[in-house]
């Protein structure tokens, strides 16, 4: 029998934090990100091309997460706005107050486009029985980010991998 929180146990398969990007994609990111790592990509750069390729311009694949990360101020909040909540609430929830991402996997499906705003769905898919590595005793519990945009088309989903645990 797992030693789960019910409340934890609740969150699992469930549509948690639905929530707005705070702000459209747009190609100045796209270019201070393509020029940062000296990415020429035609795609990116010339409409002539990015027409012909992919139907217009689109953002990056390696982007998908600018869109949604808060930014770290913004007017009006009253609360830290954190990009993974739901990796925040189980570490609190199980008292785990150390944590890392093992593994991240990212499946693409509607590229991301210049006036896009995604919304992002997070998603509890499981949480193992408590278990001791060589950083400490907690628990993996996996989740995903899913990303649409304006239209309702899927664009992304981001699946983590996290570890919570206790050091010692």
């Amino acid at each position: 029998m797992s030693d789960l929180p019910a409340e934890v146990e609740g969150w699992i398969d469930q549509r948690r934090y639905e929530e707005w990007g705070e702000f459209d994609v747009e190609r100045g990111y796209i270019f201070s990100s393509c020029s940062s790592v000296q990415n020429g990509n035609p795609i990116y750069w010339d409409e002539k091309a990015a027409n012909e390729i992919t139907d217009g311009f689109i953002a990056p694949p390696t982007m998908i997460s600018v869109w949604f990360r808060p930014h770290y101020w913004s007017p009006g909040r009253t609360e830290e706005a954190v990009a993974l909540q739901l990796h925040f609430d189980l570490k609190e929830k199980l008292g785990l107050p150390e944590a890392v991402m093992s593994d991240n996997t990212i499946t693409f499906y509607e590229p991301v486009r210049p006036g896009d705003r995604l919304k992002v769905t997070q998603i509890l898919r499981s949480v193992s029985e408590p278990k001791t590595t060589k950083l400490g005793t907690g628990r993996f519990w996996v989740f995903d980010v899913e990303m649409e945009n304006q239209k309702g088309e899927l664009c992304a989903i981001e699946s983590y991998t996290g570890f919570g645990y206790t050091r010692g």
